[in-house]
């Protein structure tokens, strides 16, 4: 059984294997990504992480790295997961969220129980993308995405 890829920003993916984004809060809350990353391990995903380990918001040079190469990878993905963390609103993730939930990709989305907009993220979803089952945990995002991995014969390839 393969193991999942992880690739992190400014790494560039270029395979073809189902690649997952991991949207949502990167500065100003805890590390959810790694959480993920370790929950969906025993996948077949390539998994595509913004979060940098190293990355100063001062630098506008490498903020529009940063930009141009999430605008990259989240067209590349196959899916993208969306969280909404409690620490911030995450304003950037919201603009994402906005464009993506009007295409036809597949998207998974969490906010947690106390993220100050999770009832507006609910009910914009459940008008643009009914289908959608927002969740309030890691546990249960990574649960949806090996559901859907299974469902597409990928599970563990």
């Amino acid at each position: 059984m393969r193991q999942a890829r992880y690739i992190e920003a400014p790494e560039k993916y270029e395979g073809h294997e189902y690649s997952l984004f991991m949207g949502g809060g990167i500065s100003g809350c805890p590390d959810w990504q790694s959480d993920l990353a370790s929950l969906l391990k025993d996948t077949s995903l390539t998994l595509l992480n913004p979060r940098r380990a190293d990355f100063s918001l001062a630098d506008q040079a490498a903020s529009k790295m940063q930009i141009e190469w999430e605008f990259t990878h989240l067209k590349k993905a196959d899916a993208i997961l969306f969280w909404f963390p409690k620490e911030t609103l995450c304003p950037i993730t919201l603009y994402e969220l906005g464009v993506w939930s009007a295409s036809a990709k597949k998207l998974f989305i969490g906010t947690h129980p106390d993220y100050k907009r999770a009832f507006d993220v609910e009910c914009q979803i459940q008008l643009a993308r009914p289908e959608i089952e927002v969740v309030h945990d890691i546990q249960h995002l990574a649960a949806q995405v090996k559901a859907w991995l299974q469902e597409e014969g990928k599970y563990g390839i």
